[in-house]
């Protein structure tokens, strides 16, 4: 299979997958005009403001791997949010899961904390300190 035929079917997967999202975050509600404050900010930075806790940091550890495609999917997105077609929040969870599903592959920094005595601690300095 050649190069170009790859690309291409990898990019078909990518709006596949993208429309099948788009439906899932379709509003049950009407459709409202979108926001002039909306229309005024960039594709990144409407996006943006639909994210919560991790989100914005799964969207620039894909940017680092993809820049190419995260700009397009952010221009999809930032047109499904002012168009009213798509209403936020999205975690980071579920950002990081839809982009995968498309075919972003990539890892996170993931640390594990443990809550003891009102302080979150990492794995490391829970084991340092119990000794």
């Amino acid at each position: 299979m050649s190069n170009a035929m790859s690309s291409e079917i990898d990019l078909l997967r990518q709006r596949k997958a993208l429309e099948l999202r788009k439906k899932m975050l379709l509003s049950q509600e009407k459709s409202q005009p979108a926001q002039p404050a909306l229309a005024k900010l960039s594709s990144r930075e409407t996006v943006r403001r639909i994210l919560e806790g991790r989100g914005v940091e799964v969207l620039e550890t894909a940017r680092r791997y993809y820049p190419k495609e995260v700009g397009q999917i952010e221009d999809t997105l930032a047109g499904l949010l002012e168009s009213g077609r798509l209403k936020g929040p999205v975690s980071g969870e579920e950002l990081y899961s839809f982009l995968r599903r498309i075919g972003l592959v990539f890892s996170m920094d993931v640390k594990i904390r443990v809550k003891e005595h009102g302080e979150l601690k990492t794995l490391e300095e829970k084991f340092r300190d119990s000794h």
